[in-house]
């Protein structure tokens, strides 16, 4: 009975699959059309379906929103009881609708013309009433549904939420954007804490352990005890970083015969430190500790290259999570 079983899920997951793959041959300039639209967008995109769809619908304005696109979902049944009053113009329309006849939206689709709105269409029926109504139409139909009656929703849901994503991955990269920019819409949880940036983690201000060349050695090492981070950065008369110490360094040091009392900082430092931006990913500073066996990276901002805006521990890193 088992192997029957895994028979019949096999034979959904075949559909499914060729029901995205079939998405292939449908590309077209509508395609880029429709990503050209959305590019050109002064409002937000406004996604709307009713069931089925309406759930693809909700994913597909998340999808976009997490990657750059302001969207929200709207429903339709809402929408014509006075949501409607949310969308505004400047605004792009992505209407979903396997047969292009759903009543909700065919009801919506005149308040849409009359606000000049872009459409664009998914649907299975590229003459429906919302392909004619549409800007653009996707055609994201399919042979057959998963469903042996040939009637619950299935392959042609998953076509269309495999659309939106193209539409949406494909929006990311027209738009330039870096991973960067990636985490700023996603603060939180696992993918938050992967995609911190080393601003967010960073010491700053008077938390910075920092001396200069000419600093005795034993007050660097006061430095280094006090801030509590295991090592000091030593600047220039300009502020310029220029070497760090460890509390390493100061055992060497001491262990090679150096006068503890009367050497300077610039005598035991470690020149040309590695060092690191602020808008870099958190990921990536644990990456150069591992990489160069470190536990701290001083910081940088964007345009200045010599005078250190915060540093980073590798406890912070892994306290916040970061992997």
């Amino acid at each position: 009975m088992s192997g029957d079983l895994s028979e019949r899920a096999i034979r959904v997951l075949a559909i499914e699959a060729e029901a995205i793959a079939g998405l292939k041959d449908k590309l077209d300039h509508n395609f880029s059309r429709a990503v050209g639209i959305l590019m050109k967008a002064a409002g937000k995109v406004i996604v709307t379906g009713m069931g089925k769809s309406g759930l693809i619908g909700r994913k597909i304005a998340a999808t976009l929103a997490s990657t750059g696109t302001p969207a929200f979902f709207l429903h339709p049944a809402e929408g014509i009881h006075g949501d409607i009053g949310m969308v505004g113009r400047g605004d792009v329309v992505v209407a979903l609708s396997n047969s292009g006849e759903t009543p909700e939206i065919v009801r919506l689709l005149p308040v849409f013309k009359r606000l000049g709105l872009s459409l664009i269409a998914l649907t299975g029926n590229t003459g429906s009433t919302l392909a004619r109504y549409a800007d653009v139409t996707l055609d994201v139909g399919v042979p057959k549904e998963a469903c042996p009656l040939g009637l619950a929703p299935t392959a042609s849901t998953t076509a269309a939420l495999a659309m939106g994503d193209a539409l949406a991955v494909v929006l990311f990269e027209e738009k330039g954007l870096s991973a960067e920019d990636f985490a700023q819409f996603h603060p939180g949880g696992a993918l938050g804490r992967r995609l911190q940036t080393v601003e967010d983690l960073m010491h700053t201000g008077d938390d910075i352990p920092l001396v200069t060349a000419d600093t005795p050695l034993k007050d660097a090492l006061f430095t280094i005890s006090a801030k509590r981070l295991g090592v000091t950065g030593v600047v220039s008369g300009s502020g310029a970083l220029v070497g760090v110490i460890t509390d390493g360094d100061v055992r060497r040091a001491v262990g090679r015969g150096i006068d503890f009392f009367s050497a300077k900082a610039g005598e035991v430092m470690t020149a040309d430190p590695k060092r690191i931006l602020a808008s870099e990913l958190a990921a990536s500073a644990l990456r150069r500790m591992e990489e160069h066996a470190i536990t701290s990276l001083f910081v940088f901002g964007p345009g200045e290259r010599e005078k250190p805006v915060g540093i980073v521990h590798v406890h912070d890193l892994l306290k916040a999570g970061v992997r």
